[in-house]
């Protein structure tokens, strides 16, 4: 039975994860008459979307026709970090052609940022990775309004609230654009090339400067009616606990987060409860996550310790989130994963001690495969879907 895409959409989906297939394949895929397919696959050709690629291998009879999608089409992938650009630009089937990552402070807010996002893509142009975008895609690190392509009261991106950023790339680049939640294109990208590659229902939880979660539920990623579904940093986890970004106190991304890691360790290597810790804020004056990474790797028992305390409390709340969606995986990403081990076992400890059996039993959780290639990934794909529901 066919999903309730469009025919086009579905084709050139399929065409993008299978690469080229011969007319009788995509009948067969689709579960179309061949009138009704060649009809589409005339169109689609006519309109720059597919184009033919040589003769297929004989199936007894004779041989039919390869298709592709056209080779000319091009998608702009952005990740917006808090203190990170990412920028790729992938041909039709989401290979990368050019890529661009370096240092940035999304507080300088949306002019200066989208700003440099143009000059990256003007650079790709120059050397000749595209003439034409086919669609942009791009993720931020805060709640986002999928509908309507704008951040919404963002607790860490100030400036940032309402700007039109789908109105602004679509003018900009010509071409139609889609904005998403970070975490939400994490999780597309890892469906598609990583861990969670065609699972259906699972959990993407990404740790860095703030903390949100991908949810895939029946193949979809489930945004909630405004599309703030996931944003699971602001759920409050100790009432004495520090305050929030957001204004509230004791969220889980205040006691576990980046800036969160890095003040607790400021105070141990302040306190000299870490010798590690205590070196590095001498010699550079702050100390960061990756520090707190590195002086575990070296058996410092602070650092151990805050990553523990932080997997801790990831855990219990994405024990709740087990309770109630019961995911069939969760994967971890985002800058804090860097952590590795130490902070995947105890989220995974925490997960199966205070879920139920039933929803843990067949439950792996499992870091990232992508890594920092997620969101990229991510983008590309839902500018690619934006670009083959409007094929025309």
């Amino acid at each position: 039975m066919r999903s309730p895409q469009p025919l086009h959409a579905e084709l050139l989906r399929l065409l993008r994860d299978e690469g080229a297939l011969s007319r009788a394949e995509l009948g067969d895929r689709l579960e179309v008459s061949r009138r009704r397919l060649l009809a589409e696959l005339e169109r689609l050709i006519a309109t720059g979307y597919a184009a033919e690629a040589g003769v297929a291998t004989s199936r007894g009879g004779r041989r039919s026709t390869l298709v592709e999608l056209n080779p000319d089409l091009r998608f702009a992938a952005i990740d917006l970090g808090v203190t990170s650009i990412d920028v790729a630009v992938t041909n039709g089937r989401l290979e990368q052609v050019a890529a661009y990552q370096e240092s940035a402070d999304l507080r300088s807010g949306p002019q200066a940022i989208l700003r440099r996002v143009d000059e990256l893509l003007a650079k790709a142009r120059a050397e000749g990775a595209y003439e034409q975008l086919t669609a942009v895609g791009i993720g931020v690190p805060g709640p986002v309004s999928f509908r309507d392509g704008v951040p919404v009261s963002p607790p860490i991106m100030p400036g940032w609230d309402r700007f039109p950023v789908r109105e602004y790339l679509s003018r900009e680049h010509g071409c139609p654009a889609v904005v998403d939640n970070d975490a939400n294109i994490m999780a597309v990208g890892e469906r598609q090339a990583g861990a969670a590659h065609s699972v259906d229902d699972f959990l993407f939880v990404k740790i860095g400067t703030g903390i949100g979660c991908g949810i895939y539920q029946e193949g979809n990623v489930y945004r909630g009616k405004d599309g703030c579904a996931g944003d699971i940093g602001h759920i409050q986890v100790d009432a004495q606990g520090p305050v929030c970004s957001c204004g509230n106190v004791g969220c889980l991304e205040a006691l576990f987060s980046g800036a969160a890691l890095a003040r607790e360790a400021t105070a141990a290597a302040g306190s000299r409860r870490s010798p590690v810790l205590a070196e590095r804020l001498t010699a550079s004056g702050t100390v960061t996550a990756k520090d707190v990474a590195e002086g575990a790797s070296e058996g410092d028992a602070t650092c151990i310790q805050l990553i523990r305390e932080g997997g801790r409390h990831v855990g219990g709340v994405l024990a709740g989130q087990v309770s109630f969606a019961n995911p069939s995986m969760i994967v971890i990403g985002g800058g804090l994963a860097q952590l590795g081990h130490i902070l995947l076992a105890e989220i995974r400890s925490v997960v199966y001690q205070r879920s139920l059996p039933l929803a843990t039993r067949n439950l792996p959780v499992v870091l990232s495969e992508l890594g920092p290639r997620a969101g990229v990934t991510g983008a590309a794909v839902l500018a690619s879907d934006l670009a083959f529901e409007q094929a025309s």
